[in-house]
């Protein structure tokens, strides 16, 4: 189930991405730059470097940590310490789509019940997984 969820995810965000780039010129990774811009500055990346670190941000909140490692891999000669330390720190933990439909799927095999009570507060769930990543990531950027 894990395996087959995972693939899922990467190929629908690589469909996403061409529909978004063939529509809008922009890919959605893209458009989750600008959207976690802001959060990116809140967390102390420097300005000059929000979007890439944002669209890095919100492909792990999409898809999945895997998917948003290999994209930063490219990036990291071009970031400065400081954003290398927070986003990665940002990028270790489960906060994202694909596993909180991972955790259903293996939750609905066990007992359908609790996986559908579970899948009543599957967005707060992923909200304050989030909100646990953007805070670990701003402490490591107060060391750095």
């Amino acid at each position: 189930i894990v395996g087959a969820m995972l693939i899922t995810y990467v190929g629908l965000i690589a469909a996403v991405n061409w529909i978004f780039t063939s529509i809008f010129g922009i890919s959605f990774t893209g458009v989750l730059g600008y959207v976690f811009a802001p959060i990116a500055w809140i967390m102390g990346i420097p300005s000059n470097e929000i979007v890439r670190a944002g669209s890095v941000m919100g492909t792990k909140v999409a898809a999945n940590e895997f998917v948003a490692m290999l994209d930063f891999m490219k990036m990291i000669p071009h970031m400065s310490h400081k954003t290398v330390g927070i986003v990665s720190a940002f990028l270790v933990s489960f906060a994202n789509f694909s596993s909180i439909g991972i955790i259903l799927g293996t939750v609905q095999a066990i007992n359908n019940e609790k996986a559908s009570e579970l899948a009543k507060v599957g967005l707060k769930v992923l909200l304050v997984a989030t909100m646990g990543s953007v805070l670990t990531g701003t402490i490591v950027g107060l060391f750095l």
